[in-house]
């Protein structure tokens, strides 16, 4: 059975499926950190919604890549779970 990365591996081989799937990449980190980071205070979409005032349907669309976020919007998910935001630029040669 193949797997995930199997796949993702092969169609990475494709130049054109490799520029769209590095150009996403920065979106998809920013869901994959809000999503760990609420994951990970066991935290609840509705939960958080509380806490940070923020329409759980709102914080549902960022999770699914539906709503692009403002940073004033991730301050106040960071500072909802006691966190703190960090935004980097970090250059093309150091990304693995």
């Amino acid at each position: 059975m193949r797997t995930f990365d199997d796949m993702l591996n092969e169609q990475l081989k494709d130049i054109n499926f490799k520029k769209e799937y590095e150009d996403i990449q920065p979106e998809m980190d920013v869901i994959r950190a809000i999503v760990d980071a609420r994951t990970a205070k066991n935290l609840t979409q509705k939960e958080l919604s509380k806490i940070t005032g923020i329409n759980q349907a709102d914080i549902s669309k960022l999770e699914n890549g539906t709503r692009n976020p403002t940073v004033s919007l991730l301050k106040r998910l960071a500072e909802g779970m006691g966190m703190e935001l960090r935004i980097q630029f970090i250059p093309k040669n150091n990304i693995i």
